[in-house]
């Protein structure tokens, strides 16, 4: 390369998030220093530099970072420490903001069981001395299809309880408007959520009118929840973490509506009608 390494560091460039966030950057010219953990499934972009890092191991490549875009890592039974360990080692590298997509309504005893690792992620970094941009992302809207079964029933414990759900395009729109002019969003936290406050009943009537395929929500009973996802043999962390993001809605955890996209992007968030519209076979 014949520029100087970047100071400004995107995890996640492999994934959905950080790879739009990436390209987004890249188009506008950033420079910019990919972190994943194989570098072989890099994108390829204008002005970026590739190098590994893996969250929990030790790593130079955050060595001469000054902003740092740190997508929420893989969901494990480890992550949480995984995630202590990356900010402690941006820290020490001497990073000056971090910039992490976090979760809405985020707290030490959340209904969403992996909503607790990210505050305790977030706790981390408010008191690591760095300056940072918390970006709470709802649910995202991008899941909802597939939440549906073959037989074209959504099937869980949230109740008529109400989500504002976010576009993965729109949190990406997000972090780049932050990541393009940082000193604007210091230590600032951000609900990213969509337009509107959904229902699954209504998520799977928008499915259906999208599709024309029928579609109809299930109210389970944690029990009931439990039971039907017992066949997967997932690990018990993971299960509790699919019933809760039903149960999380059930209890009006995730009934918040912000307008924190359009007030950074200035440009109001995608319905899940719209989504649908544009992603949609």
């Amino acid at each position: 390369m014949s520029f100087e390494r970047p100071t400004t560091a995107i995890t996640g460039s492999t994934g959905v998030v950080g790879g739009l966030v990436a390209r987004e950057l890249s188009a506008a010219g950033m420079p910019l220093r990919l972190l994943v953990r194989d570098t072989s499934r890099a994108p390829e972009l204008d002005r970026a530099v590739v190098e590994r890092a893996v969250y929990g191991e030790p790593t130079t490549a955050l060595e001469g970072v000054e902003l740092l875009f740190m997508v929420s890592g893989s969901e494990s039974a480890t992550r949480r420490e995984e995630h202590l360990a990356f900010v402690d080692a941006a820290a020490a590298a001497g990073v000056k903001h971090i910039v992490y997509t976090s979760f809405v309504g985020a707290s030490a005893d959340s209904t969403f069981t992996l909503g607790r690792d990210h505050f305790a992620t977030e706790q981390h970094i408010r008191s690591s001395g760095m300056d940072f941009t918390l970006l709470r992302d709802a649910f995202y809207l991008d899941f909802m299809p597939s939440m549906v079964g073959d037989d074209g029933v959504m099937r869980g414990p949230a109740g008529e309880g109400r989500a504002a759900i976010v576009a993965r395009a729109d949190v990406a729109r997000t972090a780049a408007r932050v990541l393009e002019n940082p000193a604007a969003h210091l230590n600032q936290t951000y609900d990213l959520t969509g337009p509107e406050r959904l229902t699954l009943a209504e998520v799977a009537a928008t499915i259906e009118a999208a599709t024309g395929r029928p579609t109809r929500f299930v109210n389970e009973t944690i029990e009931e929840a439990y039971a039907s996802r017992a066949a997967y043999g997932a690990p018990d962390w993971q299960v509790d973490a699919w019933v809760s993001t039903y149960t999380a809605i059930a209890a009006g955890d995730q009934d918040v509506e912000s307008d924190d996209v359009e007030r950074v992007t200035g440009r109001v968030p995608m319905s899940l009608a719209e989504f649908l519209a544009t992603n949609t076979d």
